[in-house]
């Protein structure tokens, strides 16, 4: 009796587990992305290529604009729209000649390229790094003493950049980074902000522009409401601009630049008051996947991975001890295997619905595996689309952008350029 309770028991696990086991979820590209291969087909393309929306792109920017409604300035944060021709073509739709930059070559390109733009530094840079800048500064109409703003974030950063203007006789405007909740770095007490205040109003070259106070962490946090974290970091933002305002006085600058939000963030600030006249936005302009969120649920994803098959298999086999079948078994999403052109991107896979890595056989930059259903379809030469999850670092990694529009592929936007120093 006991044997045979056992048997049952056993068999109704194994019934149980088999219910549970993955349900299918394969299915050939969906109209959107067999267009878009086509596309790519047309233009002769055969290698991964980044591509880029277009009318989805700018469709992104109206929601953007509707929703900052004039009631802040916009500005745009290049490192994740690392392009000129993408810049250029955000800035126009925009209308926002407003860029935010974190990387010293990229801003010597944006000054040659874009004369009229405002250069606010999203991070504090090392001092040989904005000497770099002006170093390899080519003039022109772009004038770094009134359309570039340093960050800076700590009282030996301030006697740095005070040291590098003397020994240039440059003006630098400057703004203070906050810490406004992040712990990233930045000013975090009174002292420190005044310190800093005391050190740019002594200097010859160096003038004080206004704050930087960014908050990501508002919609990130495990515990509590976005809301409420989002009013403690303003409630920082307002003290630290208050402290700033009583010590300075009348040497309060007129057009002060007082700069907060990012891409999950900005969308908070639909409603109310808040201390900063600036909003900062990038991501969510092209939608990674990192950007899924529900502050952003109005944007749609504009930007993707194409990458051509190389090998399509109707097996899943790994090296060794071969687990395929017992994988493919349990799994009917890992029933056929597909090799693609490179691989190992930040990047999951979009389309044709279903497809997913494997971990037991590894990532691969050269050929990597992609398991799916027997509902997907894939022959060599066929385009596999994965979506970034950020843009700031993967779109420099495929040479020029596709641009897709109007069902072909329209333009090919260059990406910034490394240059030496």
């Amino acid at each position: 009796m006991k044997r045979r309770s056992l048997i049952i028991g056993s068999a109704a696990a194994l019934g149980l587990g088999w219910l549970l086991r993955p349900g299918e979820q394969g299915a050939d590209h969906a109209p959107y992305f067999r267009d878009l291969g086509a596309a790519l087909d047309s233009a002769q393309l055969a290698k991964p290529t980044l591509v880029v929306d277009r009318s989805r792109l700018l469709a992104n920017i109206r929601t953007l604009c509707g929703h900052v409604d004039g009631r802040f300035n916009y500005r745009i944060v290049a490192k994740s729209l690392p392009s000129l021709p993408l810049l250029g073509a955000v800035m126009e739709a925009s209308g926002s000649n407003r860029l935010m930059l974190f990387h010293q070559p990229f801003i010597n390109q944006v000054a040659a390229q874009f004369p009229g733009a405002d250069i606010l530094l999203g991070k504090p840079m090392p001092v040989v790094a904005a000497h770099n800048f002006y170093r390899q500064f080519a003039g022109g109409d772009f004038n770094p003493s009134r359309q570039l703003r340093w960050l800076l974030d700590t009282p030996q950063r301030v006697a740095q950049y005070d040291a590098l203007a003397q020994s240039l006789a440059q003006d630098m405007p400057v703004c203070f980074e906050l810490d406004v909740g992040l712990h990233r770095g930045g000013v975090r007490t009174d002292e420190q902000l005044v310190q800093m205040l005391d050190l740019v109003t002594q200097s010859r070259h160096l003038s004080f522009s206004g704050f930087m106070g960014y908050e990501p962490h508002i919609v990130k946090m495990p515990v509590g409401s976005a809301e409420a974290y989002r009013d403690k970091a303003m409630a920082v933002y307002q003290h630290y601009l208050d402290v700033a305002k009583s010590h300075l006085g009348s040497r309060w600058p007129a057009e002060v630049l007082l700069n907060a939000g990012g891409s999950p963030t900005y969308q908070m600030y639909n409603a109310g008051s808040y201390p900063f006249n600036e909003l900062a936005a990038g991501s969510c302009l092209v939608k990674p996947t990192d950007f899924d969120l529900p502050t952003l649920a109005d944007h749609e994803a504009a930007c993707y991975i194409a990458t051509p098959v190389l090998k399509s298999l109707d097996t899943l086999e790994i090296p060794g001890i071969d687990l395929g079948a017992v994988q493919s078994l349990w799994d009917p999403n890992r029933a056929r295997t597909f090799f693609t052109y490179g691989g190992y991107w930040k990047a999951l896979p979009e389309s044709p619905r279903g497809l997913v890595y494997n971990s037991l056989f590894g990532r691969s930059t050269n050929q990597e595996m992609l398991n799916g259903s027997r509902n997907i379809h894939l022959k060599p030469d066929d385009w596999v689309f994965l979506r970034p999850t950020q843009s700031e670092f993967v779109f420099l990694q495929f040479g020029d952008i596709a641009v897709y529009d109007g069902g072909s592929i329209a333009e090919r936007w260059p990406v910034f350029a490394e240059e030496p120093a």
